[in-house]
């Protein structure tokens, strides 16, 4: 399983590269010079689903496109599968694998009915700044003001909507409104959640389910790693399968001479409750360190769907019916704990962290999010329990300097009601992923939606910014959140925060074209 954005749309791959209008000459001039090193990573990186080994961090995520935005002034990097325009080329396939117009190189019919009108491009939301830039200086607080305030003040937004936005280049907040407000985020936590995972436990970090034997007994364990992509599906793309281990294990039992074996399984890599404050829900599985194609019924692969009672029973079934297809007999499994003398007979690990954050982020996976959460626990020595996690991800938030006034995080996905984040911390996030001294940041930006083309974006900004934004959605009944990144009209890039709550519960639609509104105007707007 993959995010979405990054299937090889190959046959689909447009023969003809055009530069929309809108990018400025100076856009094209910083494409063309950053050309070469662009051309090479795109070489080594279209692999990216292989199950290959990379050492450096940006060796992988240049193929998972993750790599190399270097933000600060006077720096300038160009990296992971751009087009010439700075577009993402995995953005520009699928969009011509579904046939949409908009975008430099996707093609299609201008203003075809119901999709969108052909953008810009998306090099804008990526393009970095250099000594030699001609981009005008930062957007006036005052003119940003007189765009945004207005737009703000939509009855569709609540009673008191908070909202900041920051210069990445420095840092600095250039407009904001209630900023400090600590207000529910939805589904924007997992922005946070993403930052502390990374910052403890780096991009290139994978997690491993293994199957081991007790030498004494003749038990086999499968043992539960939290990897939440752990597929059982006959085509894994990319991710670790079950299959995989079970036919491994099957083989390496035959090596010892074994056919039949008792089957347990152990999930004592997390601790407390695994069910969720808000219940069974079809937004999530129980939260448990083993499962199958996150306990789905069906074959998605994201968005809400009823899941197994018991995810980790499901996916040691799975796994005994493929050791016996494999010729090995076994017991019914049950729950068990391996011994310090098992023996690993079999390994399979997951894509590194840089991708399950991208597809979490893109697709707002609530399963991957609450994953994520617990391994920054048992990074950081905390108990891997929702309480724990909280309390790692602020621990790790707050090592990298992060403003954490009022924040509250109760889960890694955003679900729970009782989370709190501001708009100042929200754009902080973005501006430390984008800070070039923490470049295992990266996956936080380069995961984020895509206005009209990817994710929970996908089917928005239709009428007039597709592709120049990039922002992570929230939404729970009455509240809703969006924030991320955007290069203005005369070329810098800011970070952006919007958070309504106590909205309209009958009209969602109408509170979010109200936030939708506010990005497009900040896009938009020429306020230097």
């Amino acid at each position: 399983m993959v995010v979405p954005e990054l299937r090889p749309w190959r046959a689909a791959r447009p023969h003809v590269v055009r530069i929309a209008d809108a990018v400025r000459p100076r856009l094209v001039r910083a494409a063309a010079a950053a050309k070469p090193r662009v051309t090479r990573l795109v070489r080594t990186g279209k692999p990216q689903v292989a199950r290959v080994t990379r050492p450096k961090t940006w060796q992988y995520t240049a193929g998972a496109a993750t790599a190399g935005l270097a933000l600060a002034a006077g720096v300038v990097t160009a990296a992971g599968p751009w087009d010439s325009s700075g577009q993402r080329t995995a953005e520009r396939d699928r969009a011509a694998a579904l046939g949409r117009a908009g975008g430099t190189d996707h093609g299609g019919t201008s203003g075809a009915p119901g999709l969108p009108r052909p953008a810009p491009s998306a090099g804008p939301v990526l393009t970095g700044l250099g000594s030699v830039s001609t981009v005008k200086s930062a957007p006036d607080g005052k003119a940003l003001a007189k765009a945004l305030t207005p737009l703000l003040k939509d009855p569709a937004l609540g009673p008191r909507p908070a909202a900041a936005v920051v210069d990445v280049t420095t840092g600095r907040r250039l407009y904001g409104t209630h900023a400090g407000a600590a207000l529910t985020p939805a589904s924007t936590t997992k922005i946070a959640t993403a930052v502390a995972a990374l910052s403890a436990m780096g991009a290139d970090h994978r997690l491993t389910t293994r199957a081991a034997l007790e030498p004494d007994t003749k038990e086999v364990v499968l043992v539960g790693g939290g990897d939440p992509t752990l597929t059982a599906r006959e085509k894994a793309e990319g991710a670790a399968s079950l299959r995989t281990l079970a036919a491994e294990t099957a083989a390496a039992l035959a090596e010892r001479g074994v056919r039949e074996v008792t089957l347990s399984y152990d999930t004592t890599r997390y601790a407390g409750s695994p069910k969720h404050p808000i219940g069974n829900n079809p937004n999530l599985a129980l939260v448990t360190p083993l499962m199958a194609d996150e306990g789905r019924t069906d074959d998605s692969t994201s968005g809400p769907v009823a899941r197994v009672t018991d995810p980790a029973e499901d996916a040691a079934r799975q796994f005994e019916d493929f050791l016996t297809s494999h010729g090995i007999k076994t017991t019914a499994p049950g729950p068990s704990k391996a011994t310090t003398r098992a023996e690993t007979l079999a390994a399979v690990s997951s894509p590194p962290l840089s991708a399950l954050v991208e597809r979490m982020l893109t697709n707002s996976d609530n399963d991957i999010a609450e994953a994520l959460a617990r391994q920054t626990a048992i990074a950081t020595g905390e108990r891997a329990d929702f309480a724990g996690a909280g309390r790692a991800i602020g621990a790790q938030l707050r090592e990298l300097g992060l403003p954490l006034k009022g924040a509250a995080f109760k889960d890694g996905s955003g679900l729970d009601r009782a989370d709190r984040l501001t708009p100042d911390l929200l754009t902080a996030l973005l501006a430390k992923a984008a800070d070039p001294s923490h470049p295992e940041l990266r996956p936080a930006l380069t995961g984020l939606p895509v206005a009209g083309f990817t994710g929970t974006l996908s089917s928005r900004y239709t009428d007039g910014a597709s592709g120049v934004i990039r922002a992570k959605t929230g939404t729970l009944t009455g509240v809703h959140t969006l924030a991320g990144t955007l290069v203005d009209r005369d070329g810098r890039l800011l970070a952006f925060a919007a958070m309504a709550t106590g909205t309209d519960p009958g009209n969602p639609a109408a509170t979010q074209r109200a936030l939708d509104r506010v990005a497009t105007a900040l896009a938009a707007c020429g306020c230097g």
